[in-house]
């Protein structure tokens, strides 16, 4: 169990001052007097914290997040976790890579659990970092599970999902009295051949739908929600690395959105969005400049 350390705890201050700084150069001098960064708390030995890592920008991370990760003994990181965030550990910890890729797991889930359980027995304080909010697709529920039958005391620090960084960097809302009254989030893995969704509980005007890890269903998508009744305009749209610099996008309908992404084919991670907010992309105020706009329509 590591204590927040005068040097670590100066690196977070420095660069919390450091991206703070022309607010409190605004604000007066009085403000650096006054600012208290609020940081508290250990990193218990034998615990372990299943934390999020957000969406990739490290100015999303939340401050307990940084917190932990810079007192843990030991961080098992997913492939979603950017470098920006890894750069928070310090030199002197443990670090274990378990990523995951789409058709490919480099670590079972299982031996995952393993790997907590016994750096937890070793007397370590574990951080089990993922991307996003880790009880949001993220298999937190068997992580949960294998640390229970172990005995092993687990916490939960909640991480930004990419469904909120997606649409805040696109400038629309996820629901809207107007739009949506309802936000529904499925895994496209149901789309594959053994597990096809309800669509006609899906395809509904009334309600957002996000999916995640679907970039390579969105043609079945788009066809089980025009087949279950949503209109051919219906919107829809592909957001890649949501909040990361390297940010991309497309916005279209149901009916041209695989011509589109076939066009301008996006990586992953990708995100899809469906609903009629996402007509509120065209009239957003949010600046966008850091949005690569890989074709007509596309923010």
């Amino acid at each position: 169990m590591r204590v927040l350390s005068n040097p670590l705890l100066l690196k977070w201050f420095n660069a919390f001052m450091r991206l703070s700084s022309p607010v409190r150069s605004s604000l007066g001098r009085k403000c650096d007097t006054d600012l208290r960064l609020p940081l508290h708390g250990e990193c218990h030995a034998g615990q372990v914290y299943l934390v999020g890592a957000g969406s990739g920008d490290a100015e999303l991370l939340t401050l307990k997040a940084a917190r932990l990760l810079m007192q843990a003994d030991a961080v098992v990181y997913d492939r979603l976790v950017g470098d920006d965030v890894l750069a928070l550990i310090p030199n002197g910890s443990e670090r274990y890579y378990v990523g995951k890729a789409r058709g490919h797991h480099s670590v079972p889930q299982a031996e995952i659990g393993e790997l907590m359980v016994k750096l937890a027995r070793e007397g370590k304080s574990v951080v089990r970092l993922k991307g996003g909010d880790p009880a949001v697709f993220a298999r937190m529920g068997e992580e949960l599970d294998a640390l229970a039958a172990a005995q092993v005391t687990a916490t939960i620090v909640p991480g930004i999902t990419a469904a909120s960084a997606a649409a805040a960097c696109m400038g629309i809302p996820l629901t809207d009295r107007g739009h949506a009254q309802q936000l529904r989030f499925v895994t496209a893995q149901l789309c594959r051949e053994d597990g096809t969704p309800d669509w006609q509980a899906l395809a509904r005007k009334d309600e957002t739908l996000v999916f995640y890890m679907g970039l390579s269903k969105v043609s079945a998508i788009c066809h089980g929600l025009r087949q279950a009744g949503l209109p051919d305009e219906w919107p829809i749209m592909l957001v890649a690395n949501a909040s990361q610099p390297e940010q991309q996008s497309l916005v279209g309908s149901l009916e041209d959105m695989p011509e589109k992404l076939a066009a301008h084919p996006l990586p992953s991670p990708c995100l899809i969005v469906v609903g009629s907010v996402v007509q509120r992309v065209a009239t957003s105020p949010v600046e966008l400049a850091a949005v690569s706009r890989s074709s007509e329509g596309a923010r």
